[in-house]
């Protein structure tokens, strides 16, 4: 068996480039996919650095925010990410406002604990810097859990020989880790 691995933050149809499945965030799936979860829930969170509020107020809502810089994420298409919250039912998405706009929402944390601006990140990738004080996070209760990382491949009848191997592969994994 042999694995192509290709990484593009575009949404990527599997089938007109040529691949047998694809790896995307749980809520991005077209319905004639068929859907393998292959991570944990994974949740964004707002934070920015202390020094960061004392020139703006902290947000107490998502539409606060357009009070405050905050760092912009672009999509390969051109469009940029409008951050998404939701709290009770009701679901926002905010587009943002800010001195920064990146490809890369890993480049993203560097200018937040620098002052920058907010930064809509994955919590993994701020932990350590909350519990340590360098970021604070702000509009917690508006910042659900959502879907993982889930392989994803066509509903065909024939699914390749390999891919069955790699999608038991996974769930074996998943079920031992």
């Amino acid at each position: 068996m042999s694995i192509e691995v290709s990484a593009d933050d575009a949404l990527v149809d599997v089938v007109s480039a040529g691949f047998d499945a694809g790896v995307r965030f749980g809520e991005r799936l077209e319905a004639d996919m068929v859907s393998l979860p292959i991570g944990p829930a994974l949740r964004s969170v707002v934070v920015g650095a202390p020094a960061l509020f004392q020139r703006y107020p902290m947000p107490k809502n998502p539409q606060d925010l357009h009070a405050v810089p905050c760092i912009r994420h672009r999509f390969p298409s051109g469009s940029l990410y409008r951050w998404e919250f939701e709290r009770d039912g009701q679901q926002l998405e905010i587009e943002v406002a800010g001195p920064l706009t990146l490809g890369d929402v890993g480049l993203m944390v560097a200018p937040a604990l620098q002052g920058t601006g907010l930064a809509y990140v994955f919590e993994d990738m701020v932990k350590g810097h909350i519990a340590d004080g360098k970021l604070v996070q702000v509009l917690d209760d508006w910042c659900p859990y959502d879907p993982g990382l889930h392989l994803y491949y066509p509903s065909r009848r024939q699914v390749p020989a390999v891919l069955k191997a790699f999608i038991e592969f996974t769930r074996a994994a998943r079920q031992t880790g």
